[in-house]
């Protein structure tokens, strides 16, 4: 994998992982400001070292 691969892999794994909790927030109630919050709080728990390993093309999107 390349850096630009490499990457775009972890833009991506970013913008599931804040999306997701940003509608997990809602669901919980929270305002935006906490949605907001919790969203960015998913993006720092991010491991990101299991993105560096190579997976099958088919779990990469």
């Amino acid at each position: 994998m390349n850096e630009a691969e490499l990457a775009e892999q972890v833009r991506r794994a970013c913008l599931r992982a804040a999306l997701a909790a940003y509608e997990e927030g809602g669901l919980l109630g929270l305002c935006q400001q906490g949605r907001f919050e919790l969203a960015m709080d998913a993006i720092k728990a991010l491991d990101l070292a299991s993105l560096t390993q190579e997976q099958p093309a088919s779990l990469k999107k």
